[in-house]
């Protein structure tokens, strides 16, 4: 096997593989081409069982490869993928659907005699035909427009566990997951109830016949499954022209036939029937039946989401990440490009293993590890990214969550059985053939408590919010440190070490209820494993969080807690840090402190409040501290110049600080002649993104990556307006607070209202929070998107 130093060496010299470890085919370009290129196979049972694991020596060592076995150009990396996602001019998706397997004289024959001609999709148009009929099919895939769905999809889900939940034994895929997810395609299609079972017959034939390797003697049979169903979809859709005011995506395909018949053709309406169910069914139910197997080969993660249902909807995020249905797609290079720094020729064709780009160690850390708290696990390449992103996808995160909601809701204790896995053998779509569970069901939890049959945890439709990403924490004590103030010790239920945070991170705490969240600043050691530290202040003039920690807090509790997150981060480069505190500011400031000491770094702490009665800490950091440490009492008569303390402005030197929004005001104007940047403060209470409808102005933003225009009204936020969109976009505070919500910009002048961006990182406009900001008047945005 070539080393990394070898691939890097051999590379400078235009070759993309080392020259230690090669075979005897060559590439299109003449290049060598590596062993392990060379023994590539898509349908080996090493990459159906774990396609990451199978082409990791890829991702590390080379990223881009030919396959000769394949006749593909292999792309492995999260960054190379995502840049042919967004370039679908230079990477045609017209291979997409093609039969990656070329089938003989006879079976040709046969799909010619049943008049199959399956045409282009929305999966493998081109443009400039795609993007017009994307947006006229739209609107029944948006969040707002599936909300309907929901309640079918609960009782579907609940009938189905119904028939096995005394068994104590079920093939979750042959029980359930294969079966209802075809119901709900057919449904949200519009197909009617008699025409269901035959349909459901012939779906997988489909599958195997574009994405498989039929053998010779199977091929023929395939044939006739295929067109049996091309036939039986075209009688299904001219019985739904008779009623085309019926529910279902295919009568509005038809109707918005009849407004756009340019757009919207009989045949693209008959090829989009056939390719709709495949879609619609087998990618969900192949990502459910891998989350469930994925979930309980980590009783962990089990055990946290059966214990916290709010956890599900991140966890089917990670899940689609970790081990989604959707192992890798096709592209076809429209001319000569280069991938990765490998020349790429015209007309060549590309398999991008998406599941690869999943584990990228570059885009996600600790790729392998399965984390369903991981905070960017929907920035996944399963569901494919920019102007062909998947449609259907939060049709899929509605019905995984529900499914996984009844799994833990009613069989919590349930196992996975001992078993060999076993996969439909095609490159592109990947789930268990069988998954079988077991469980005691002496121990359901129904037959103890009826009522839980009842219960529902609502379901969110579109990418998971920050929100929802939650963790139980210990109370180990709660201390006094101030006239009003507690410190709160906090840890892991079994002990287990906390997230690593730095200097300036906060956790947020779920105060009796998720609507009632608050933000504190981790005032502790960064080095301390087992605990996070935070210091309440009670305000009675606040929004109701300290008063409830202070009233009902103890020890011994559990809290529900999000992060640590930082967006406050400590610059260890600097020569020279004023870390400047007011009040219960303190608390970010100490880590900061703490962490200059450790490095040897130059600092001085400068600390206001009313009296020393009522300021944390002060003791603690005088005796780690010394002289670095200055505190101005009220009381004392004292009072910190910020004027005079900052009048010179010193070369290399951060100014750090948080306190009460008078002091930051003041710190703003004091540091207006400092080197920009100098002064970076943190704050947790924002009304700069307070929406009034009657001040402001509707505008447009252009998503270059999706290749949509979406108006943004005057009462609705850009994040607001992208979600109604179906663009994923992550959001937690919505207040400008966090920075969750930033996208790129590349053209146009931002109205900027967040707290986040420092004033160069403004005035650069590269970026914007969509939760708060907006265009700037007569400004039209366009959004890396």
């Amino acid at each position: 096997m070539s080393t990394v130093s070898e691939a890097a060496a051999a590379r400078t010299g235009g070759c993309p593989v080392a020259h230690g470890d090669l075979s005897a085919e060559r590439s299109p370009t003449g290049c060598p081409v590596s062993r392990r290129a060379a023994d590539f196979d898509p349908f080996e049972d090493g990459y159906q069982q774990d396609p990451p694991e199978y082409v990791r020596w890829a991702r590390e060592q080379e990223p881009v490869f030919y396959s000769p076995k394949l006749g593909y150009w292999v792309v492995t990396r999260f960054e190379d993928i995502k840049a042919i996602f967004r370039d679908n001019l230079t990477f045609s998706p017209s291979i997409a659907l093609e039969k990656i397997t070329p089938t003989g004289p006879e079976a040709n024959a046969v799909l010619a005699s049943y008049g199959f001609a399956l045409n282009r999709t929305l999966v493998n148009e081109d443009e400039p035909a795609h993007m017009p009929r994307r947006r006229v099919l739209m609107d029944p895939f948006t969040p707002e427009a599936l909300k309907h769905h929901e309640p079918m999809v609960r009782q579907l889900a609940r009938e189905y566990v119904d028939r096995f939940i005394d068994d104590g034994r079920a093939d979750l895929v042959d029980q359930m997951l294969w079966e209802v997810p075809l119901t709900v395609a057919l449904h949200f299609l519009g197909v009617p109830e008699e025409d269901m079972d035959t349909l459901r017959q012939y779906s997988i034939a489909h599958t195997v016949n574009t994405w498989g390797r039929p053998k010779p003697e199977e091929q023929v049979a395939v044939a006739h499954a295929v067109g049996n169903f091309w036939q039986f979809a075209g009688k299904v859709l001219d019985k739904m022209r008779l009623n085309p005011d019926a529910p279902g995506w295919m009568p509005y395909g038809l109707r918005k036939q009849k407004e756009h018949p340019e757009v919207v053709t009989d045949s693209y309406l008959h090829s989009m029937m056939m390719a709709g169910i495949v879609a619609a069914h087998e990618t969900t139910a192949n990502a459910t039946a891998n989350a469930m197997k994925l979930l309980l080969q980590h009783p962990q993660a089990w055990r946290d989401i059966c214990e916290d249902p709010g956890l599900i909807s991140s966890a089917v995020e990670e899940c689609l990440r970790h081990n989604g249905s959707v192992a890798a797609w096709r592209r076809l290079a429209t001319k000569d490009v280069q991938v990765g720094g490998i020349d790429i020729p015209a007309g060549s064709k590309l398999l991008i293993v998406t599941s690869s780009a999943n584990h990228d160690e570059a885009h996600f850390a600790d790729a392998d590890l399965f984390d369903i708290r991981r905070d960017n696990a929907s920035d996944h390449l399963t569901f494919g990214y920019g102007s062909h992103q998947c449609m259907g996808k939060n049709l899929a995160r509605m019905e995984m969550q529900i499914f996984l909601e009844e799994f833990t809701r009613r069989i919590p204790h349930m196992k996975i059985a001992e078993q060999q896995f076993s996969y439909v053998p095609n490159t592109s779509f990947r789930g268990p053939e069988h998954l079988w569970v077991e469980w005691d069901p002496a121990h359901n939890p129904e037959r103890r408590d009826a009522a839980l049959l009842e219960q529902q945890v609502p379901v969110r439709i579109g990418e998971p919010s920050k929100h929802a990403i939650s963790r139980q924490m210990v109370v180990q004590s709660v201390t006094p440190v101030a006239e009003g103030v507690v410190k709160l010790r906090l840890a892991t239920p079994d002990g287990r070490p906390v997230p690593r945070w730095t200097p300036g991170s906060h956790i947020d705490i779920e105060c009796g209820s998720p609507e009632l969240s608050r933000q504190y600043s981790l005032c502790g050691d960064p080095a301390e494993a087992d605990v996070l530290e935070i210091a309440v202040l009670r305000e009675e003039e606040g929004r109701g969080g300290s008063a409830w920690v202070h009233a009902n807090v103890r020890p011994g509790d559990k809290l529900k807690v999000r992060g640590p997150r930082n967006h406050f981060h400590l610059d260890e480069s600097r020569q020279r840090l004023i870390l400047i505190a007011g009040g219960i500011g303190i608390t970010p400031i100490a880590a900061m402190a703490r962490r200059a000491k450790a490095l040897g770094l130059d600092y001085e702490i400068h600390y206001s409040g009313r009296s020393r009665a009522r300021m944390a800490f002060v003791d603690e950091l005088a005796a780690l501290h010394g002289e670095r440490l200055h505190v101005y009492a009220k009381e004392e008569g004292l009072r910190c110049d910020l004027a005079t303390l900052l009048a010179t402005p010193r070369e290399g030197t951060q100014v750090y600080a948080c306190g009460p929004a008078r002091m930051l005001d003041a710190l703003e104007a004091c540091c207006a002649a400092w080197p920009e940047d100098s002064l970076r403060v943190e704050h947790f209470e924002s009304k700069l993104g307070t929406l009034d409808p009657s001040k402001e102005h509707a505008f447009e933003i252009e998503l270059k990556d999706s290749g949509i225009v979406v108006p943004v009204p005057a009462d609705r936020t850009v994040l607001d307006a992208l979600r109604a969109a179906n663009i994923d976009v992550q959001s937690d505070c919505e207040e400008g607070l966090c920075g969750s919500c930033e996208v790129r910009v590349l053209a146009g002048k931002v109205d900027h209202r967040d707290v986040v961006l420092t004033r160069s990182e403004r005035d650069a406009n590269a970026r914007m929070m969509t939760c708060c900001s907006r265009a700037c008047a007569g400004e039209r945005l366009v959004l890396e998107l």
